[in-house]
């Protein structure tokens, strides 16, 4: 793949709605992507689009909202002004170009982090039915389509630079069973914290605020499992910011497809608890061996390399995993002048 595929952005559009994206906070996927399949030099962008495998419509739903979105719009009406902007887009580089037509955008995608990404193709099915979309929101009972779309991890970058990744403490060395720690909201949280929440036990910490003087980060890294609930939507960052000091993540979710599922098998180096039993919870880590714990958590540390944001990118990292899981999509198009 890396050494084949190619992909062509377009240039119609203007900074910030287009050509641009967030580089920090938890949208920071989307604008990375961006900014990295538009850095000069990348091999993997096409010199023309003749030569191209597959394009980039290089709109960002974060920058959209953000610059457009006031708070006397009703979220409703808003979304449609997303769809709009992305069907116009289309329309123009479908009117410009012979690519969009000739496999009705089989071959295209974008990339969002937004909660409101996927919703961006919701206004006209018959046109959005081939787009590939890379979405961080990958709920599979709101539209996402495995076959079709990609399920992107999201990141929280922070303010001062890219994100930081270690080992964290030994597994032999974490005297947390479990940990999180955030914002009550959505009801997977709202049973999480109905069961655990500030709860006087050392083994299961979920808390929504931390005590002045303690790290989050530190306390993730002295964690075996590292919870990661859904909040109002599927995606979240807690997954990643656990498997960058070597935690466990434990997949609290319902309907969400996991980042590169195509490739990564989850189960290896992660625990998926089933709504219903979140009060089993610590019965259920408990259950896991520590050697089983050690397998798992020496396949995570393997894993690690694939959600690791670098700019410019290196073979196999969170940007050549967006790009693999499109090009395996990409493999199924058949062109409809063939």
């Amino acid at each position: 793949m890396m050494k084949t595929f190619k992909v062509w952005t377009y240039k119609e559009g203007d900074i910030p709605l287009m050509h641009n994206g967030p580089m920090k906070s938890i949208y920071s996927s989307e604008g990375l992507f961006i900014e990295e399949i538009e850095r000069k030099g990348n091999p993997v962008v096409a010199n023309h689009p003749d030569e191209a495998h597959a394009f980039f419509i290089p709109i960002s739903i974060s920058n959209i909202v953000r610059y457009l979105f006031d708070s006397s719009d009703h979220p409703y009406n808003f979304l449609e002004k997303i769809q709009h902007i992305v069907e116009d887009y289309i329309g123009v580089i479908a009117e410009r170009y012979p690519y969009w037509n000739r496999t009705n955008g089989a071959d295209h995608f974008y990339v969002s982090c937004h909660d409101w990404g996927p919703f961006a193709s919701r206004g006209n099915p018959k046109l959005f039915k081939n787009l590939i979309r890379v979405l961080c929101n990958a709920n599979s009972s709101e539209g996402f389509v495995p076959m079709r779309d990609v399920s992107m991890t999201e990141i929280n970058g922070p303010f001062n630079s890219i994100p930081g990744v270690s080992s964290g403490q030994s597994p032999y060395n974490r005297s947390i069973l479990a940990f999180f720690a955030g914002g009550n909201h959505g009801y997977v949280r709202n049973k999480l914290f109905k069961y655990w929440g500030n709860k006087e036990d050392n083994d299961i910490q979920v808390h929504t605020y931390l005590q002045e003087g303690q790290n989050y980060t530190k306390l993730l890294s002295q964690s075996k499992y590292c919870l990661c609930p859904s909040g109002y939507e599927v995606a979240s960052a807690r997954a990643t910011e656990a498997i960058y000091v070597g935690c466990i993540p434990v997949i609290i979710k319902d309907h969400y497809v996991l980042p590169y599922s195509d490739v990564l098998d989850w189960s290896q180096f992660s625990v998926e608890v089933p709504l219903d039993k979140i009060p089993d919870l610590k019965r259920i880590l408990e259950d896991i061996s520590f050697t089983k714990y050690l397998e798992m958590q020496k396949r995570l540390m393997e894993v690690q390399r694939h959600f690791i944001v670098n700019i410019p990118s290196k073979p196999y990292d969170v940007f050549h995993m967006i790009l693999h899981s499109v090009w395996l999509r990409r493999l199924n198009v058949r062109f409809l002048s063939s």
